[in-house]
């Protein structure tokens, strides 16, 4: 079970895998530079060999980045795409570099046309990638459809996904956020099966590469991006306990992005101890041992 959570890079990106043990997660997100400037940077040979330790001796086995909160791929404005674009692949390279299995990235805004932005999409992903081979893959994540947002519908990440070239497209998997899911209009509570039926049918639960498994402040359909404490949202608990003991998630990566509270480790700590205690729960039920 890959379970963890997003943690502070703060001080350099050796520091998140202790970070990630201190809560008891064996997975960890983090963001590889500020995510809310334009300023870039590379990874160093002794930041990459930091990390890379960090993460065997404290025992995480799984670690993703974040892509910045200023890029926007689909963007109409060509110079802000080529920003875009110049920033994205120095996330893909710092992912590279660490040894990340996965960059999560939000899909762009369109701004203008719908299709337009798509197309957009399609084309710097796959440039960005072409410009950075290697073995780090993307995980598009599902949005929750605000303003001009790309990517809230499973058609519209499949689109995009089939509107690039094989190359890239080979290098693409998908993050599915379980507050965006619901903010979308996905009904996690009234018709879980069917939510799953239906990614299955458009993406294919073999690309789900990453879970971000967050409450939501925002009701169903509300297209709000707002993310609360397991079983404190809209959600409630149910749908994460029934995530928690599908099999079909099991080697799913699991993070989450729920508020950390004033010591930035305790309400990570609790969630983590439930969402496990869940999974623990469900394999005892499969086994025939008491629950």
């Amino acid at each position: 079970m890959l379970l963890g959570a997003h943690v502070s890079s703060e001080g350099g990106v050796a520091q998140a895998p202790a970070r990630g043990a201190a809560i008891g997660a064996n997975a960890i997100q983090l963001f590889t530079k500020t995510p809310n400037q334009w300023k870039e940077r590379e990874v160093t040979a002794e930041e990459a060999a930091a990390f890379r330790a960090g993460l065997e001796s404290h025992g995480i086995a799984a670690a993703v980045s974040h892509d910045s909160y200023l890029i926007n791929l689909a963007s109409p404005d060509p110079a802000l795409r080529r920003r875009s674009e110049k920033s994205f692949i120095a996330e893909l390279r710092r992912a590279e570099a660490l040894g990340l299995q996965y960059v999560v990235t939000h899909p762009g805004n369109f701004m203008d046309e719908r299709d337009a932005g798509l197309a957009r999409n399609a084309e710097s992903y796959a440039s960005c990638l072409a410009a950075v081979p290697g073995r780090v893959r993307l995980a598009i994540e599902t949005t929750a459809g605000s303003g001009t947002a790309l990517g809230a519908t499973f058609e519209e990440l499949a689109a995009l996904v089939d509107r690039m070239p094989a190359e890239a497209a080979a290098r693409v998997s998908f993050c599915a956020d379980t507050c965006h899911l619901l903010a979308a209009g996905y009904d996690l509570v009234g018709d879980f099966d069917g939510v799953w039926s239906a990614f299955d049918g458009h993406l294919g639960l073999g690309r789900l590469a990453v879970l971000h498994l967050n409450d939501s402040m925002g009701a169903l359909g509300s297209r709000l991006d707002r993310h609360a404490l397991i079983g404190d949202g809209h959600l409630g608990a149910v749908p994460f306990r029934h995530i928690m003991a599908d099999p079909r998630f099991q080697a799913v990566i699991k993070v989450i992005e729920t508020p950390k509270g004033d010591d930035g480790v305790t309400n990570d700590r609790r969630m983590l101890r439930s969402l496990r205690a869940w999974g623990q729960t469900a394999r005892n039920r499969e086994a025939g041992r008491p629950v």
